[in-house]
């Protein structure tokens, strides 16, 4: 190692006592974290892209620095969706620091890599004080029936108003609307339950009327409407 002439001039001052850096929370312990190896915990980043037409949700189980699950959510962007198949096959087997360094092709999941890091790093996870944290699947919970992502989508102008067209609870049918022509409640059919019954062999038509639900006062509605026509 090489030092500047001042350096080298200077006298040695004696460091006081060493306290290393101060315990974070990891699956119910206190731990101190001086490498990779140290961290780990299940955890949620969000990325976007730099004209932010797209984004990122990212989960990662992380045992003993070691990614062992990785779910990766897109929205907003088509081309993501292939970046995100590659990302799902190779951050697994990574430690943090390898996949906050990997290529993920789309900036929105890169974004989303470096906000889990800090995430993760900082003691700020979802199983900081669970005793042994998640087991390997966990992350599979928050995606429901079917295994499809939680989706909202909505549109509205000044002049027409609002229209639903996607929710938690599935994809709009119709609108309810009440005497003064505000949304009172909605029809949907839940797609994951539906394409379930579908692959299992039940006919086409019969899973997607079984799967048909509304929500809020739809019932007592005085106008319908489609929301992509009307």
């Amino acid at each position: 190692m090489n030092y500047s002439h001042e350096v080298e001039s200077m006298c040695v001052v004696a460091k006081g006592p060493k306290h290393g850096p101060a315990p974070i929370p990891e699956e119910g312990k206190w731990v101190k974290v001086y490498e990779i190896k140290d961290i780990s915990g299940l955890s949620h980043g969000i990325g976007w892209c730099a004209p932010q037409q797209g984004a990122c949700k990212l989960t990662l189980n992380v045992k003993n620095g070691i990614i062992e699950e990785a779910l990766v959510e897109t929205l907003g962007c088509s081309g993501m969706t292939h970046s995100a198949a590659m990302a799902a096959e190779i951050l697994q087997g990574k430690t943090m620091l390898e996949a906050l360094n990997t290529d993920l092709v789309c900036d929105a999941i890169n974004v989303a890599m470096r906000e889990i890091f800090k995430q993760l790093v900082y003691g700020r996870s979802q199983t900081a004080f669970s005793e042994n944290g998640l087991p390997i699947g966990a992350s599979l919970e928050d995606l429901g029936k079917g295994l499809r992502s939680q989706v909202g989508t909505f549109f509205g102008t000044n002049t027409k108003g609002v229209r639903y067209l996607e929710m938690a609870e599935g994809y709009v049918l119709s609108v309810g609307l009440d005497e003064d022509n505000e949304v009172i409640g909605y029809k949907f059919v839940h797609l994951g339950k539906m394409m379930d019954m579908i692959r299992k062999g039940t006919a086409p038509k019969e899973a997607y009327e079984k799967n048909i639900g509304s929500y809020g006062r739809y019932n007592d509605a005085v106008t319908y409407i489609d929301p992509r026509k009307q």
